[in-house]
């Protein structure tokens, strides 16, 4: 397979030809927030905080879901990213409902940990305060859209690791939310496996565990791209 050299914030790197950039980053040792991606699933570049400039294109890039090309200079880390990200987490923040102090990932959380790493000390933005419900229709599992951040981890997972197809995404703009078959109650649902699958692959409070602690709301992510990792190598077949 071809390999492609390029450059990510003054150090070269050698990569496969059609890895991300996301990919040569961890290659060469460079750290880029994400949200929305997950090792195991396709990426949607649904977050913008992995955003990166390249010398030569004027917008920004997501580096999940770019391709490297060949003698890129890329920089990962500059005053311009670190602004935009701090507005992306801000943002996210202000569209619905995160009270961390009550809210059951609190300590468990990506996005809470990502906004101490970017300094997020405050919000500039009006919230929005939406009227957004939980689903507790299910014996096991509970949604609290208010906690949701639209990475569409856990429909991916529910339909590329687990197969069911039963989370997905409904409505446009700030009514876009995450649904249960054709928009049902998660208890009612027929496709539903009782996995658990999406609850592990959610990055804050919006999935959860009935009856669980903010303690005991601890997520591996990486099991699930074990999973994938073990059906391609054919260790195992389910």
């Amino acid at each position: 397979m071809s390999v492609r050299t390029l450059t990510i914030d003054d150090q070269p790197v050698s990569v496969e030809e059609g890895a991300s950039v996301l990919d040569a980053a961890k290659a060469a040792g460079v750290a880029i927030p994400t949200l929305c991606h997950m090792e195991g699933i396709h990426d949607t570049g649904a977050c913008r905080m992995c955003l990166v400039e390249v010398e030569g294109i004027p917008k920004l890039l997501p580096a999940c879901s770019t391709t490297v090309q060949e003698g890129w200079v890329i920089h990962t880390a500059t005053e311009r990213l670190r602004n935009y990200r701090r507005m992306n987490i801000e943002l996210l923040f202000a569209e619905r409902n995160h009270v961390c102090s009550a809210c059951v990932a609190n300590g468990n959380c990506e996005l809470q940990t990502m906004a101490y790493s970017l300094g997020m000390d405050h919000v500039r933005y009006d919230y929005c305060y939406p009227r957004w419900g939980m689903d507790l229709t299910h014996p096991l599992f509970g949604m609290d859209h208010n906690r949701c951040i639209l990475c569409a981890r856990c429909v991916r997972t529910c339909w590329h690791i687990e197969g069911a197809g039963t989370k997905n995404v409904a409505g446009r703009g700030a009514g876009s939310h995450i649904i249960t078959d054709m928009n049902q109650d998660w208890g009612d649902s027929a496709t539903c496996t009782w996995c658990g699958k999406c609850v592990q692959s959610c990055p804050t409070g919006a999935l959860f565990q009935i009856g669980a602690t903010a303690a005991e709301m601890t997520r591996d992510p990486a099991r699930l791209a074990d999973i994938i990792t073990a059906r391609r190598k054919k260790e195992w077949n389910v």
